[in-house]
């Protein structure tokens, strides 16, 4: 009997997981580069095909890779780059990031064309079943060292968590926390049509847990437009639990989110209506860090602090006068007289402004690099979203080199994750401090904005403050050429088969608005598992035709 059972459980585990697919995913999305490397290799070595089928017509591949490395040798030769050594090197690093890319599709597409559409979604079950295990590893494990159970409410430990208790939620990637969100975002949509109703939920929970405001917008935007014009009654009432799971989140779990992502909107959108002074001091100013508050907010709460230090004073006196009577009298107290504990209001409690590792680093490296300084002028008064002025930077430089509009700068030169990998800043990927190479442009834009807010205090390190962006890349670096290639020769491969996509259209609009929080594509990471549920989504739908 147990003989026949173990038979059993090998062919159910061998027959409904892609093992070598599963490994792969979980070793592609890995956070460091050289694991990503290893998938890689692994892969090939498992699968060895180098037959990548790009052709003139009906290619197997999205052309875009190829055409993307085309330009940036072309930039190469134009602006004479080749004769900086040290931009050698940022090429040849930057083409490898693409080449990985070509890499990878080509792997998740042979798996796709060979593997039943049926274990494929069984691996990708398994990999958010995994996924949401690290997660909820991750906030156990938050829970145990506050004591609470939940920690987006325990200011302790100078407000470690508190609302930035989702960044701790990296998931199976260990990357940040963004990552894991939009990875679960893309679960939540696939689960959502593949009617399996627990692991969309499941995803939605790892999703709240990530806390990412902007990654929760668009998702709850387009799931309204699919809730209104593309669902069952099922998935409907799905997307109605996911709603309330968000207002939940939004209202008890973490309210201070509820606020950033009020303050954020207010910046991008700043002719909304403020509130008045009388609205405003309805809500305890106490419980606001001081960051948040008018000058004169900060003298009410601290009032309010001394008052409360004094009821503290006072509450201890009165325990205290039973000792004195005690001792006076010679009688015995029954009642074991509590001792006052520290107000959670108290600077105890409150996020300290203080100068941790990076913060020091960033602001080491400022010292140190004679075209950085005094840049931090250019931002005083400006009360946007460092995204808003990124593209206001960006729009400036190439309205006054509209040479740049047709092939852009250059490969790591404008906007990139090579430009910042460059740098040899610690936290972009540790490129050899004696290969830095800075462009003079990034140096005056991005990356001066990027060490405005990031070298500040730790509430100014938001996505929405990061220059980061898919299309500012292509449009600085791979100019309109970039851009166009990118709409025709990747948009455009999938988009070309919409009529064999259900799922695949709103994941392809997810894709779209997630190219404006990062450069996703030299991060290696969320883009895979996109295309790899388009080319199972395409073959399924060629499958039932």
């Amino acid at each position: 009997m147990n003989t026949i059972r173990s038979v059993l459980l090998k062919q159910f585990f061998t027959k409904t997981i892609n093992w070598k697919l599963f490994v792969f995913l979980l070793l592609f999305l890995n956070v460091k580069l050289v694991v990503k490397l290893a998938a890689l290799l692994l892969i090939y070595v498992l699968q060895p095909n180098f037959r990548f089928g790009y052709r003139l017509k009906n290619t197997r591949l999205p052309f875009f890779y190829p055409l993307v490395i085309m330009i940036a040798l072309i930039n190469a030769v134009l602006y004479q780059h080749f004769f900086h050594t040290n931009y050698l090197a940022v090429l040849l690093f930057g083409i490898g990031l693409w080449i990985g890319c070509i890499l990878a599709i080509h792997q998740i597409k042979l798996m796709v064309e060979k593997t039943d559409s049926a274990v494929i979604c069984q691996t990708l079950v398994l990999f958010f079943l995994v996924n949401a295990f690290v997660s909820a590893a991750e906030f156990i494990r938050i829970m145990a060292e506050t004591g609470t159970i939940n920690p987006f409410r325990y200011q302790g430990e100078y407000q470690k968590y508190f609302i930035s208790t989702g960044d701790y939620i990296k998931g199976i990637s260990f990357d940040t926390s963004t990552t894991n969100a939009i990875l679960n975002a893309f679960g939540i949509v696939f689960f959502l049509w593949k009617r399996s109703w627990i692991m969309a939920l499941t995803c939605t929970c790892v999703l709240l847990m990530t806390a990412s405001n902007m990654v929760n917008l668009i998702l709850f935007a387009i799931l309204l437009l699919l809730f209104i014009f593309r669902t069952t009654k099922d998935q409907k009432s799905i997307i109605v639990v996911c709603f309330s799971l968000l207002a939940i989140f939004m209202a008890k779990v973490s309210p201070q989110n509820n606020q950033y992502a009020g303050e954020v909107f207010e910046k991008f959108f700043p002719e909304q209506k403020r509130p008045t002074e009388g609205q405003a001091r309805k809500m305890d100013v106490r419980e606001v860090p001081d960051i948040n508050l008018t000058a004169d907010q900060r003298k009410e709460k601290k009032a309010l602090l001394y008052l409360d230090s004094l009821n503290r004073r006072t509450l201890a006196d009165k325990q205290d006068q039973p000792l004195l009577l005690a001792a006076l009298t010679g009688s015995t107290i029954k009642a074991k007289p509590s001792l006052p504990q520290p107000s959670i209001h108290s600077a105890l409690f409150q996020n300290r402004n203080d100068t941790n590792a990076v913060r020091k680093e960033l602001l080491e490296f400022i010292s140190a690099k004679v075209e950085l300084k005094g840049k931090e002028i250019l931002y005083e008064g400006i009360d946007l979203p460092g995204k808003a002025i990124a593209w206001k930077q960006t729009t400036a430089y190439l309205l006054q080199n509209p040479g740049a509009l047709v092939t852009g700068l250059g490969l790591g030169n404008f906007s990139s994750k090579m430009a910042f990998k460059a740098t040899s800043l610690k936290f972009a990927g540790g490129f050899p401090r004696q290969l830095t190479y800075i462009n003079p442009e990034f140096a005056n834009n991005h990356l001066s904005l990027y060490l405005h807010f990031f070298s500040e205090h730790s509430k100014k390190h938001s996505i929405t403050n990061s220059p980061n962006s898919v299309y500012d890349q292509l449009l600085t670096e791979y100019g309109f050429v970039g851009l166009i290639s990118f709409s025709i020769f990747y948009i455009g491969f999938f988009a070309r088969q919409y009529k064999k996509l259900s799922y695949g259209v709103p994941l392809l609009f997810l894709l779209l608005c997630f190219f404006f929080i990062d450069y996703w594509f030299e991060q290696l990471s969320v883009v895979i598992l996109f295309e790899l549920m388009l080319f199972l989504n395409i073959k399924e739908n060629s499958e039932a035709a």
